[in-house]
């Protein structure tokens, strides 16, 4: 059981390190001190939930609908592409380059932008509900608790991205910080929106 709860913690947490649209978005929430709690807990939910259908078996139904997966491809590459464009936009608001100044966002459009990362993108599910699923499955009776520490990681690396960058937001006023982020997160959505048109799902 303890080996079980490891390993998921660590498939977890290896799988969730990499900087993508939806740690981007967590990230920047965090600097701009704008819904850091309920933003961290809604990734934090998603992440686990999709781990518990992929235990659960989600994971075959998904692979046995091809077309499905393309049609969240599409909508992943609209979305991201339109979020790169966005980031591209503020990086030139003067206004928008400075943390307390910038305009806050209402709790609703961060929450749908936040979802909209969170399921719009394949990789999501390959990760979640295919790979840490099928992984999970190996563990016989002890696949739930190999789900519960796959879903800890996804806890704790949102908790720590979302409050550690809104606690360090005090030490990165300079505007030149804000435009660098936002260009640096615009490069990351176009990167994964390229990948997902090109990806051989």
């Amino acid at each position: 059981m303890v080996t079980a709860l490891a390993l998921g913690f660590i498939s977890g947490m290896s799988l969730i390190l990499a900087i993508g649209a939806q740690n981007a978005f967590v990230i920047r929430q965090g600097l701009l001190k704008q819904h850091a709690l309920p933003i961290v807990i809604i990734c934090a939910t998603s992440d686990a939930l999709l781990i518990f259908l992929g235990t659960g078996g989600l994971g075959k139904l998904i692979q046995s609908q091809p077309d499905l997966i393309e049609v969240i491809r599409w909508f992943g590459i609209l979305y991201l592409s339109w979020f790169a464009l966005k980031s591209i936009r503020s990086a030139f608001r003067s206004h928008s380059l400075d943390a307390e100044g910038e305009a806050t966002q209402s709790l609703g459009k961060a929450i749908a932008i936040c979802l909209g990362f969170t399921f719009l993108n394949p990789h999501v599910y390959l990760d979640t509900v295919i790979l840490l699923g099928s992984i999970a499955n190996q563990f016989g009776q002890d696949k739930w608790v190999f789900a519960v520490g796959a879903a800890v990681a996804s806890f704790l690396w949102f908790s720590t991205i979302g409050f550690g960058a809104r606690a360090a937001s005090r030490f990165m006023s300079k505007p030149v910080f804000w435009k660098i982020l936002d260009f640096a997160i615009a490069l990351v959505m176009i990167s994964i929106a390229i990948t997902l048109a090109f990806y051989n799902f």
